[in-house]
C-alpha cells in the first residue's frame, strides 16, 4: 500500500488567520505534517508527500501546483492499494491510522466533521476523489457507482482536522506531539470561557 499525504505550501491554513501570522500559519502546517508523517511511519509503512510546492521535509515528496481533486487522482490511477491521509490531522495515532489502513474492503473512508473526507483508503481501480463540497457524500455515491464496497472509520482523532481557532484546543488536549509542542511554544494554552475550553495566547481569548 502507498501512503500519500497532501499539503498545501501556498499560505496554509488561512482560517488560522485570526490567531496566527502567515509564517506561522506555515510552521504549524508543517509540525502537523510532521505529525501525521511520524504516526504513518510507527504503523510500518513510508509516507510520501504530495505537496503544491518543495518543502523541507524528511520524507519523499511529489510536487503537483493542481487542486487537490486532480492530484489525489493521478495517484490512485498510479497504484490500486492507496490511501490518502490529510496533512491536518494532528490527533492522529498509529492505532487509529492501522485501523483505517487494515479495513479489508475495496473503499475505506474516515469522514471529517462537516460532511469531508479526512482519510480514505482506496483498493478499487476505478473508485476516484471529489473533494469540493460534502466529500464524503460524494465518495460515498462514486463507490457506489463503481460498485465497490464501502466501509466507515468512526473516529475522533481522524475526524478532527485542524482548520480553525476553535480547533486548537483539541491539539494542546489530545495530542503531545509536534504540533502541540509549537503551540505551546508559541504562547497557547488551554482556557475555559463562559464553559468552554478554549485555546487562547499569553492567556488572552
Amino acid at each position: 500500500m502507498q501512503v500519500v499525504v497532501p499539503f498545501s505550501a501556498t499560505d496554509p491554513k488561512t482560517r488560522l488567520a485570526d490567531v496566527l501570522a502567515p509564517d506561522e500559519r506555515r510552521e504549524f502546517s508543517l509540525a502537523m505534517l510532521e505529525d501525521v508523517l511520524s504516526a504513518i511511519r510507527a504503523t510500518g509503512r513510508e509516507p510520501r508527500v504530495l505537496t503544491t510546492s518543495s518543502i523541507d521535509v524528511d520524507a519523499p515528496q511529489t510536487v503537483d501546483s493542481r487542486p487537490l481533486t486532480p492530484a489525489v487522482n493521478d495517484v490512485l490511477a498510479e497504484q490500486k492499494d492507496t490511501a490518502i491521509v490529510m496533512a491536518d490531522l494532528a490527533l492522529a495515532t498509529p492505532d487509529t491510522l492501522e485501523r483505517l489502513f487494515s479495513t479489508p474492503d475495496d473503499v475505506v473512508l474516515a469522514p471529517g466533521r462537516g460532511g469531508g473526507t479526512n482519510a480514505l483508503v482506496s483498493r478499487h481501480p476505478d473508485f476516484r476523489v471529489d473533494y469540493h463540497g460534502t466529500s464524503y457524500l460524494d465518495h460515498l455515491r462514486i463507490a457506489g457507482d463503481v460498485r465497490a464496497s464501502v466501509t466507515e472509520v468512526d473516529s475522533h482523532r481522524l475526524a478532527t482536522d485542524v482548520d480553525e481557532s476553535s480547533d486548537l484546543a483539541e491539539v494542546l488536549i489530545h495530542s503531545d506531539g509536534s504540533a502541540c509542542q509549537w503551540l505551546r511554544e508559541a504562547g497557547f494554552s488551554l482556557s475555559v470561557t463562559e464553559g468552554r475550553v478554549e485555546a487562547s495566547r499569553d492567556g488572552k481569548g
